[in-house]
């Protein structure tokens, strides 16, 4: 594949190596609100753009994609409360959108296995339910957008809990989610059910942002010759 990569980060060096390995070619680096004007002379020759940028510019970026008719792959967070625009633009322009929180396919597994856990434990009585996450200090958007995906997962099968708060619960209806930035971690979830007697958490923990790099290639591979809307879900048949 011919790849444009918005995004020139951290995750866009991880993703930058992770194409070389699997023969992919980054055509071209969008970083500057100035290289976007260069994507149109090179419309024909990018098969999919990968978006790894920041959540104020990634609409922005997505509907540019849209309407050169370029696929586009997101990983950026901290827009989903555009969504049913970003979607409903989407099928205006015939497009092709893949977005996920987190491309870690072990990170999907944990999103399968939490509402798995999630309904085992929605008729038990005595357990309190909260989400940690943490990430590196440069993260902008808190909590991550892998923890609300969590935090939705669990509300599905919870009638007891109404909301996700990004603090400790002031009330019995809430499901905190607590965020920490530290140093360079490049993400830690876990869900902890807690009474009384012991302890229950389901984690995942990176170790470092490769994987990430991977699965975004995975879906970008995927969406080639397709269009609508698609998430992990599509891509792993989870």
């Amino acid at each position: 594949m011919n790849i444009a990569l918005s995004g020139y980060g951290k995750m866009g060096r991880e993703v930058e190596k992770a194409a070389g390995l699997r023969n992919h070619t980054i055509v071209i680096k969008l970083d500057q609100p100035s290289d976007w004007k260069l994507l149109p002379t090179l419309n024909n020759k990018i098969d999919v753009v990968i978006d790894f940028s920041m959540p104020e510019v990634a609409v922005e970026n997505i509907f540019q994609c849209f309407q050169l008719g370029l696929p586009v792959v997101t990983g950026t967070t901290g827009w989903y409360n555009h969504l049913d625009e970003v979607e409903k633009q989407c099928t205006m322009h015939n497009g092709t959108l893949f977005y996920a929180p987190n491309f870690s396919i072990g990170v999907n597994l944990f999103f399968t296995a939490n509402k798995q856990l999630s309904r085992l434990m929605s008729d038990v009585e005595g357990y309190n339910v909260h989400i940690e996450e943490t990430h590196h200090i440069h993260k902008l958007d808190a909590p991550s957008g892998t923890a609300i995906k969590v935090a939705e997962g669990i509300l599905e099968n919870n009638l007891q809990l109404k909301k996700w708060v990004n603090n400790k619960a002031e009330t019995d209806d809430e499901l905190p989610v607590i965020s920490y930035r530290k140093g360079e971690e490049p993400g830690t979830h876990q869900v902890i059910y807690e009474s009384g007697a012991d302890r229950i958490t389901l984690k995942h923990e990176a170790k470092n942002r490769s994987g990430f790099a991977m699965g975004a290639l995975m879906a970008a591979e995927f969406v080639i010759g397709k269009k609508g809307v698609f998430t992990m879900t599509d891509l792993l048949g989870i």
